[in-house]
């Protein structure tokens, strides 16, 4: 059961990490120093999708819920969860450039408003 326990821990670790490498900008609003710990992590999320990279929290999952039992699965942590729910088909090469560039795009245009908003505060 502890195995299980660490797997769910992990798998709520990953989903928190893709949230904050989606909104982690807004974070700057308010703490200014997570701009060295964001950037950084939009810079491994969307490698991990261009390259395409194995999050080394994926494996560590899967071996986590093999060691208590579970089946696990194959394909990545946004395969696995996300994708079912985002798309009706598998992630290919495309949705997962897609994918990539989106979080590059979508943190250019948070720290469009960041950048706005630090300014009008200033000014």
């Amino acid at each position: 059961m502890i195995y299980t326990l660490l797997a769910d821990l992990v798998l709520a670790i990953h989903f928190s990490l893709i949230l904050f490498a989606l909104l982690g900008a807004l974070f700057v609003l308010r703490w200014r120093w997570s701009i060295y710990v964001h950037v950084p992590y939009v810079a491994w999320a969307a490698i991990v999708n261009l390259v395409p990279l194995t999050c080394p929290l994926t494996p560590l999952e899967v071996a986590l819920r093999r060691t208590a039992g579970e089946a696990g699965y194959e394909t990545g942590f946004i395969d696995h969860y996300l994708t079912p729910l985002i798309y009706p088909n598998a992630m290919d090469e495309t949705t997962a450039l897609v994918a990539g560039v989106s979080v590059l795009i979508w943190n250019a245009l948070l720290y469009g408003l960041v950048y706005w908003r630090v300014r009008s505060r200033s000014g």
